[in-house]
């Protein structure tokens, strides 16, 4: 084939892939508008367009899925940096001393999905994995409510965070151990897994405790495209390391959020958040991307037990941690209905084991699950005022109180 020839093949498939990206892009523009319409998070939306992208699906993507693929890559780890970036040093420490026993409770809501798994005969691993997956709240999808809903000052509110910054404390060890059981270590190698996560979690905590003040003062400028690159550069660069150990990249870049602080964690903010929303969109749509459509009809009766047992079970916790925190019983229900909500976690856990060769049943049932309660839980939090005022035979509560 001539150079010529070969130019212009390139040029048809370049043109072919931005077609089908624009087509994307609009398709998620929509969705996200229909969600903000009904004040709900977009996630479940992302999962339904990713079915009709897939293979074998009425609309499949072919020239461009390679690059949905690095998208959603990118997508986990933008999540992750962001969510890092919510939290400072010194007050994620408080935050794990004074809510160690609320964390140690919610540790209850890994028991559904590890005997779900087993009744349903899939095996200690993805038992392990699903385990996971009801185990952890969306941060995401509950701060955006609680700020959308004008929540972030009420009483439980802090109870809330609290429990959401032990799960994604817990994800930080998590992770790497299951990274290092699908790629099928042994029982030594998970367990330097373990340690090596651990050992990293507890190092950067410390030293952006230390010095963060003044790494982020090494990184700040004037400019937003210096500073972006300064913030970019880091995370893929940290978080490409973390992968090659065995940490998990997400996690790498949760850590490097932590670690900045002050004006810079502020202008990080505004500038990744953009990049966050269209590589977070791709990570969704990629996710049910791989999953066969009628896999989801088999697992849609247990994914729904399953919801709402967990989600159930998820309520209990908050209302738990509100009440020992001294709230009456309008704070406990709107605390245990904000943390039911389900999200990025679970979708970035069962993403690994799908990609690792775990039963593919798990991503089938994660998918139905997550659209179940990523629908149900923001629904069941704008509400929970009401909610709260039947359960506890008042006239609806003030927020305040």
């Amino acid at each position: 084939m001539s150079h010529g020839l070969i130019l212009a093949a390139a040029s048809a498939d370049g043109g072919a892939a931005l077609v089908e990206l624009g087509a994307v892009l609009v398709v998620v523009a929509v969705l996200a508008r229909v969600a903000a319409r009904f004040g709900l998070s977009p996630i479940p939306l992302y999962l339904l367009a990713g079915l009709c992208l897939g293979p074998g699906s009425p609309f499949p993507l072919e020239a461009s899925d390679d690059f949905i693929s690095v998208a959603a890559t990118l997508g986990v780890v933008l999540l992750l940096f962001f969510l890092g970036l919510e939290y400072a040093p010194d007050e994620l420490l408080g935050n794990v001393r004074t809510s160690l026993p609320a964390g140690a409770m919610d540790m209850v809501n890994f028991v559904p999905g590890f005997a779900a798994a087993l009744l349903l005969g899939w095996g200690l691993l993805a038992a392990f994995v699903l385990g996971g997956v009801t185990y952890v709240s969306s941060s995401g999808v509950i701060a955006k409510l609680l700020r959308d809903l004008g929540r972030l000052g009420n009483r439980e509110s802090p109870t809330i965070l609290s429990v959401l910054v032990i799960e994604d404390l817990v994800m930080a060890v998590y992770l790497p151990v299951l990274a290092g059981l699908v790629a099928g270590g042994a029982v030594l190698a998970v367990g330097i897994s373990v340690l090596g996560g651990v050992a990293i979690v507890v190092v950067v905590i410390v030293l952006a405790a230390r010095f963060g003040a003044r790494i982020s003062a090494l990184l700040f400028s004037r400019s937003d495209e210096v500073v972006l690159f300064s913030i970019l550069g880091p995370v893929f660069l940290i978080a490409g390391l973390a992968e090659r150990i065995g940490v998990s990249a997400g996690v790498g870049a949760f850590l490097v959020g932590i670690a900045l602080s002050g004006p810079l964690q502020h202008r990080a903010e505004a500038l990744v958040a953009p990049l966050r929303d269209l590589f977070a969109a791709a990570f969704f749509i990629f996710f049910t991307f791989q999953i066969d459509p009628s896999s989801l009809v088999s697992t849609l009766a247990p994914a729904v037990l399953l919801a709402v047992l967990s989600g159930g079970l998820k309520a209990a916790t908050g209302w738990w941690a509100a009440r020992r925190a001294g709230f009456g019983a309008s704070a406990r229900v709107r605390a245990g209905l904000t943390l039911i909500a389900r999200g990025e976690f679970s979708i970035v856990i069962a993403g690994i084991a799908v990609a690792n060769g775990v039963d593919p049943n798990v991503g089938a049932l994660t998918a139905n699950y997550v659209l179940v309660l990523a629908i149900s839980g923001p629904i069941l939090t704008r509400f929970s005022v009401p909610i709260a005022g039947a359960l506890t035979r008042r006239p609806a509560p003030s927020l305040a109180e």
